[in-house]
C-alpha cells in the first residue's frame, strides 16, 4: 500500500503509528488502523471533546475509505464509530468493499471509543 493514498482535507497519514490524524486548534483526533494483505482494519477512532460535533470522526473514516480505494483494499470496520457510520451512510464507502466481520474476542476497544 502506498503512503501517497488520497488524503481528505486536513487528514494526514502517520504510517509509523498506523493512524490517520487531524490536528486542529491544538487538539488531535485520530483513527488507528491495521493493514493485512488486501484489508484495512479500522481499529479505533478518538476525537477529543474540543473537536467533537464537527464531523471530524467522519472525515477520518472518509480518509480511511480513500486510502482503501487507492490501495484496492477491503475495509474492515472493527471500530464501533466507523462501523455505525458506514452502516448509517453506506454511500460513504463509494463502492469500496466492506467486511462486516466482528472483531475477534482478543480485540479490546480502548476506553473512550
Amino acid at each position: 500500500m502506498s503512503d501517497s493514498a488520497p488524503q481528505q482535507s486536513g487528514v494526514r497519514d502517520d504510517p509509523e503509528r498506523s493512524r490517520l490524524v487531524i490536528e486542529r486548534d491544538g487538539a488531535v483526533a485520530y483513527l488507528v488502523y491495521r493493514t493485512e494483505p488486501g484489508r484495512l482494519i479500522l481499529v479505533h477512532t478518538e476525537v477529543p471533546e474540543a473537536l467533537g460535533g464537527h464531523g471530524v470522526g467522519g472525515e477520518l473514516v472518509a480518509a480511511a475509505i480513500a486510502r482503501a480505494r487507492a490501495g484496492g483494499l477491503t475495509v474492515v470496520p472493527w471500530c464501533p464509530f466507523a462501523r455505525r457510520l458506514l452502516r448509517e451512510h453506506p454511500d460513504l464507502a463509494g463502492g469500496v468493499p466492506i467486511d462486516w466481520t466482528t472483531p475477534p474476542p482478543e480485540h479490546e476497544e480502548p476506553a473512550g471509543g
